[in-house]
This record gives structure tokens, sequence and C-alpha cells, in this order.
């Protein structure tokens, strides 16, 4: 598994607008690439600007597909003046313990 993880800061007063492209984002993604696994949006605790996303592929070749897809460039068209972002947190291969069950 892929994961990655971006923050943005957004306009205090443009919150809804941010939240409704990243569950219009999370859904469109869920519905038409099976290789996206998890797609979360988080608000930090601390700092009411700040979001996450927390996302989930099958590769990291699904997550190339997903940011050459139209829902990726359709979410920055729509937070493009209202959020500044994304910086990058986590960009990685999940380490499994093969010992697991």
């Amino acid at each position: 598994m892929y994961h990655v993880a971006v923050a943005f800061d957004v306009q205090p007063d443009r919150h809804e607008d941010f939240i409704a492209a990243c569950h219009a984002d999370a859904r469109d993604s869920a519905v038409d690439e099976p290789f996206t696994q998890r797609f979360e949006l988080v608000k930090d605790e601390n700092d009411p600007n700040r979001f996450y996303l927390d996302e989930v592929y099958d590769d990291a070749a699904a997550f190339d597909k997903h940011m050459a897809g139209p829902h990726f460039a359709k979410f920055f068209e729509r937070i493009g003046d209202i959020a500044e972002g994304p910086t990058w947190l986590i960009r990685g291969t999940r380490v499994v313990d093969p010992t697991a069950s």
C-alpha cells in the first residue's frame, strides 16, 4: 500500500468550500479509481485553518494515475484561490510485519 498525507492551510471564510471540494474528490475517486483505497479529510485540532488529506493507494503507480486523472485537476481548480498547499507530510510505502497474521 502507498500512503500519502498532505496539509493545506485554508482561508478562514472558505472552510466549507474546501471541505466540499475534498469530499467531491473523495467520492469521485472512490467511484472511478478502484486503486484508491482510502481518502480521508482531517481537521487539525490546534490550527482551525489547517486540514490534512490522508490517502492510501494500491501502489505508487496508482497514486500517479490519480494525479493524472480528472478528479485531481478539478480539485486543484476548486481550491486554487482558497488554500495554500499541499505541504507533503508522508509519501511512501507501508512497511508490513511479515510475521503478523
